[in-house]
């Protein structure tokens, strides 16, 4: 177990580079599992969740090399002998069960060997957040989905029961489907197991995010027949097999905005660069919302330092109010951001999680350390900004989930005195190296061991 020890109050300046898309990233490399040759990933965040990826397809007998160049990461995956046995290893138990993107390991595996066995998976203690999407469209596809139970055991922790989802395919048709939901996740596992089924497959209502494109462009790369890229509506012919290729990760959209927030609570001077502002969506234009001067050079975003900054109102006079979306509306990773960073703003601002319930459960913590928020309920939180009147305090306190935690290491950059922030192996999961990144900006934050 680690801490984060920040000593607050401290303007910061200068460059920084958001890392690959953390996102994007389980996505491709899940994919890579549909061919025998290599699959070159450039770019690839040296994040927890993404290294726990890439020793999941390690178990399963993939080859997996990593080379670092500078800052960025190229991963070479060749998933040519792949053990099926392996996956009801206690090991594979262990790794799966820890990662929520597990799961977008069973459309692969049911295209390319007929079967797939996901544990439980893991991930944010945000509220429910249900599978149903990924199986019901596996199902459409012509599998088998059933709920197993088995026992494996371990050195460290014995014997032990796994709760998991089977899916057996003798043979995948294609098929048309409308989802329930824009599920990120669910549309890229149900593209990469229809990419090689027979005959047509036509996904209405799939999610469009970047990462859904991103994944598709990779596909077709790969021999794909994909149309409807980009849209909510995904034509799939499938093909009897997919060869290697080499894709770059887009920058990750969640870091640009949280450089954004940080920016403007801490009052500081920060150029983001390579932002690739074309996949931001409404990112940028919604931290203007609240009042954040934004500027654009080339591909580089640029958030001067403000003494002050405003929230709008609509055009009738009503209070702003900031909502989460499915693309291209605005990210739910980023309403807690978005929440701390109206924090220090003049004006007031409803924000809205509507996706999950438990999401903003810590603005307690923000609230102990002088915020103004009233939390309306699981899903509604009332900020009222304090304009810079006082500075937040510091205080001791744990990180929820990854994007709670970035807010209070957010909060805890602009606070006056000491602050400590405890299970940092949250953040880990979703920021790669976000100390030692921050020091190079200024930031008074060491990392210490428990």
């Amino acid at each position: 177990m680690a801490s984060f020890l920040i000593n607050g109050g401290v303007p910061l300046r200068g460059e920084i580079v958001p890392q690959g898309a953390k996102n994007e990233a389980l996505q491709v490399l899940c994919a890579a599992m549909l061919t025998d040759e290599a699959v070159v990933v450039e770019n690839v965040p040296d994040i927890r969740d993404v290294n726990r990826l890439l020793d999941l397809l390690s178990i399963l007998g993939a080859g997996v090399d990593v080379e670092r160049k500078g800052q960025s990461r190229t991963v070479r995956i060749e998933a040519r002998e792949i053990e099926l046995s392996r996956l009801r290893s206690a090991e594979y138990a262990e790794e799966a069960s820890s990662l929520r993107g597990s799961i977008m390991l069973a459309g692969p595996l049911l295209a390319r060997f007929g079967e797939a066995l996901v544990p439980q998976p893991g991930g944010d203690k945000i509220g429910r957040r249900r599978l149903d999407t990924h199986f019901d469209g596996l199902e459409r596809l012509g599998a088998r989905v059933e709920a197993t139970e088995y026992w494996v055991e371990s050195a460290d922790k014995g014997r032990r029961k796994v709760f998991a989802y089977s899916a057996v395919a003798e043979g995948l048709k294609g098929c048309y489907m409308l989802l329930d939901e824009a599920s990120v996740t669910g549309t890229a596992n149900i593209v990469m197991a229809a990419v090689c089924a027979d005959g047509v497959t036509t996904i209405m209502n799939a999610a469009c995010e970047p990462y859904v494109y991103q994944l598709c462009k990779m596909l077709n790369a790969m021999g794909a027949k994909i149309s409807g890229v980009g849209s909510n509506l995904l034509t799939i012919e499938g093909v009897e097999r997919l060869h290697g290729c080499s894709h770059r990760l887009l920058a990750d959209m969640i870091e640009v905005g949280s450089f954004i927030g940080m920016a403007a609570l801490t009052g500081s001077d920060i150029t983001i660069r390579n932002a690739q502002i074309e996949h931001l969506g409404l990112i940028p234009n919604v931290f203007r919302r609240l009042g954040i001067e934004i500027w654009q050079c080339g591909d580089d975003l640029i958030v001067p330092q403000q003494e002050h900054y405003e929230i709008e109102r609509f055009m009738d006079g009503s209070i702003m109010t900031i909502a989460d979306a499915p693309w291209p509306g605005f990210s739910p990773d980023l309403i807690s951001i978005a929440l701390v960073t109206a924090i220090q703003a003049k004006g007031s601002v409803l924000i809205h999680q509507k996706m999950f319930e438990s999401r903003l459960f810590f603005v307690d913590k923000l609230i102990e350390m002088g915020a103004q928020i009233i939390l309306c309920d699981p899903h509604r939180a009332t900020v009222i900004g304090i304009d810079r009147a006082y500075s937040l305090r510091g205080l001791t306190m744990s990180s929820p989930d990854i994007r709670a935690g970035v807010a209070l290491l957010i909060a805890a950059l602009s606070a006056k005195g000491r602050s400590r922030i405890d299970n940092i192996e949250q953040i880990d999961r979703g920021y790669e190296r976000i100390d030692e990144r921050l020091r190079s900006l200024g930031a008074d934050i060491e990392r210490v061991k428990q």
